[in-house]
């Protein structure tokens, strides 16, 4: 080999070389395309679901303070798009009595439970989650009715 090939050599890259540097780097920037892909999903899943919890909490209070919702009797309701965003994003409740005393009286204080359910859509898919909360209620007349002390 003369001295001016070896520079030659020295100096510069093949085609070889070239060509499996740019194989290198092509799957270099799939896979890192492909984890940004998936966390950007992520991200808009987590988004949903913070605006969904944020509604549950928000429905919550409303139903703690609310003194005429039903008792013993689901009920739902949705949220407009102005709130969500465009999402449809809907709630089922509960209130049932959680604790009592024995034989207790109108106007005896006992403890009700709140289950809330809350439900999004997420593409074709239903995502939901519960929450729970607790409020002080007096018995009532028509709660002694509809058999809440029994």
């Amino acid at each position: 080999m003369s001295r001016a090939s070896r520079t030659m050599t020295r100096g510069g890259f093949t085609l070889l070389e070239v060509l499996v540097a740019t194989l290198i780097m092509a799957l270099a920037v799939t896979g890192l395309l492909s984890a940004l892909s998936t966390s950007l999903r992520s991200a808009s899943r987590l988004t949903d679901y913070d605006r969904a919890a944020l509604l549950a909490r928000q429905k919550m209070d409303e139903l703690i303070i609310a003194t005429k919702a039903p008792v013993l009797a689901p009920f739902a309701g949705t949220w407009g798009p102005e709130v969500t965003g465009g999402l449809p994003i809907g709630w089922r409740a509960r209130i049932t009595p959680f604790e009592m005393t024995p034989a207790a009286a109108v106007g005896a204080p006992f403890l009700e439970r709140i289950e809330l359910e809350i439900w999004w859509m997420s593409g074709e898919q239903r995502r939901t989650f519960q929450i729970e909360g607790f409020r002080r209620s007096l018995l009532t007349q028509d709660d002694v009715a509809a058999g809440v002390g029994k």
